[in-house]
Parts: C-alpha cells; structure tokens; sequence
C-alpha cells in the first residue's frame, strides 16, 4: 500500500514538472523567434485593432490564456488531492459457500486393526474437499469430538495425521479415545451416529450435510438409540449418511443393516477397500447443493487514486496543448 502510494505520488509530480518543463520550453522559443521584431513601431495601429478579425483573435487569445491559467490551477488542486491519498469506504459481507461433513468413527475393539487405514482414507476424503466444512467424532460406548466443523484443512489434516500416530501405541487404550468408554458395553453404532447427527451447527440453516460412517457395525451392549432410529433421525434433519464397512460383502447381516441404514438418509454404503470408495464418497457429498453461509461484515478503507489520477493526467495534456497554441 505506501509503495503503491509513492509511485503514485512520483507519478502526479512528474506530471506536473513535465507540464512545466513543456511551458517554459515553449516560452523561450516564441521569446527567442521574436526578439528580432519586438517592440518595432508600427504606423496607425490603431486602425489594425479596430478591425473585427483583429478582435476575434484578440478575444481567443484572452480566452486561451483564460484557460491556460484555469487548467494550470485546475492541474495544481488535482495533484493536491492524488497527493493526499483520497480513500473510500468498502465493507465487505465473506460467504462461504460449501457443505457440512461430519466423520463418524467407530473406536471399539473390533475396528483396532482397521481405524489407522480408515483415519487415512478420513484423510484422503478431507484432502479431496474444496470449501467444504469437515468435523470429527469418535465413539465406542460414549462419543467424543475431537474437532468441530471447520474448512481449516492444514488444522484438519494436522489432527487426523495425530490420531493416525497414536494409534501406533503399545496400552491397551490410545490416548486420543479417552472419553469414549463412559459408557455401558462397547461399540454402540446408534448413539455414535445419533451423536455425531448432533453435532452440526446452523440448525435453523438448510445446508447440505452429510455423515461419512465408519463401523463394522458389530454392536455389544444396549443403546439408547437404535442405528435405524439414529439413521431415520439424521433423515429427519435432511443428513445423509455414507458408511465405509470394513467387513466385506454385504451379505452379511450386519452389513445389511448399516446398507438399509444409509439407504435410508438417500446415502450409500462402501467397502473399505474398495478402490473408487475416496473417489465414489467425494462425488457424491459434492451433489448436493451448496449452501451461502455469511461471515461476518467487515469495513474497510481503500485508497481510490485512479479517477483523479485520470482527470489529472487529462488536465495536464489540455494544460500543454493550450499553451502550446497560445505560443504559437
């Protein structure tokens, strides 16, 4: 901003100085032209004056020196006002226009061996997101978020990589899962999803949203919400629930159940490991509409040189031409 402002004011000045320059050039050519002649008498001038084109001349003269003086003063007041830095008012509304994702990570026993690779696909998912708000919960018998919706992704991918690097670990329980086993049993996929459906923001907002589940879905223990119940509930609240199933093939009783699930919300269920799953899961969340979310307003002040700058420059070649007319 002050290097913009001193070319600026380098610019106006050498504006004005070559205007000058031009000036006084002009004057000493007509002054060096016409000493041989100045001041010779001439007979009955009088009768000369009284002539109407002599007037005529005599009256664009006046007028073009008239304008000279106007422009010169004109050109002066202008490199005043580009000199002090002329400023305009501009607030600014940001909107943000994405979706809202909430990953929804089972952490009890049966899911060990698999949620470092399901934290890196978690990972690949949230790299492949453009705008999108991402959040994540994790849940065994009791769920815990471990970071809100936010489209911070350096802040996203700095704690997803975290929990893949505690999940190297040698006791029995990571750190990152203390707080999901307040509960009673152990891998309670209703409450986990019913939790992680509570967990978006703007209630009152028709925003896109979406809940991208991972678990075997091997429950062990009384919920208070059913998977179907938790599902139908995220249906209710327009959220759509996409499940990554570590256990292959959908034969299976309790792939069935977490497919109808997604099925449900108009999500989809996906294998683990299968090759389009990052792919599949990022086209299909990219769907649904977007959503404007305004921030907050913020004002600020701009310099606006640019008309003045114009209008001085135009001052300036007027300035020039005319008195290189009355010169002539």
């Amino acid at each position: 901003m002050v290097l913009a402002s001193i070319w600026i004011l380098l610019a106006v000045v050498g504006a004005l100085l070559l205007a000058i320059a031009l000036g006084v050039l002009l004057g000493l050519r007509r002054r060096g032209s016409g000493s041989a002649t100045s001041g010779a008498p001439i007979a009955r001038a009088e009768r000369i004056r009284s002539l109407p084109a002599f007037q005529r001349a005599v009256r664009r003269r006046q007028a073009a020196l008239a304008g000279v003086v106007a422009l010169g003063v004109l050109a002066v007041v202008l490199g005043g006002v580009v000199a002090a830095r002329p400023i305009a008012q501009k607030t600014i509304q940001p909107v943000s226009t994405n979706r809202d994702i909430m990953l929804c990570l089972d952490v009890s026993g049966s899911m060990t061996d698999v949620d470092k690779e399901i934290v890196s696909i978690f990972d690949k998912l949230a790299d492949g997101f453009k705008g999108e708000r991402v959040g994540l919960t994790i849940f065994n018998s009791s769920a815990v978020q471990v970071f809100p919706l936010t489209d911070d992704y350096a802040f996203i991918q700095e704690h997803l990589r975290s929990l893949m690097k505690g999940l190297d670990y040698s006791t029995d329980i990571p750190e990152q899962w203390v707080g999901t086993m307040n509960g009673v049993g152990a891998s309670l996929i209703g409450d986990g999803l019913a939790s992680c459906a509570l967990r978006f923001d703007h209630a009152d907002e028709q925003r896109a949203r979406s809940i991208i589940l991972a678990t075997d879905n091997e429950l062990n223990g009384s919920p208070i919400v059913t998977l179907q119940e938790a599902a139908d509930y995220a249906a209710s609240k327009k959220i759509r629930l996409y499940t990554i199933n570590p256990v292959d093939g959908i034969d299976q009783p309790d792939s069935k159940t977490l497919a109808d699930a997604a099925a449900a919300t108009g999500g989809k269920a996906y294998a683990l490991r299968e090759t389009t799953t990052v792919g599949d899961i990022i086209a299909q969340v990219q769907k649904q509409e977007a959503t404007q979310l305004k921030g907050q307003a913020t004002v600020i002040w701009a310099d606006v040189p640019q008309l003045w700058i114009a209008a001085l420059i135009v001052i300036a070649l007027g300035f020039v031409v005319l008195l290189w007319r009355v010169r002539l």
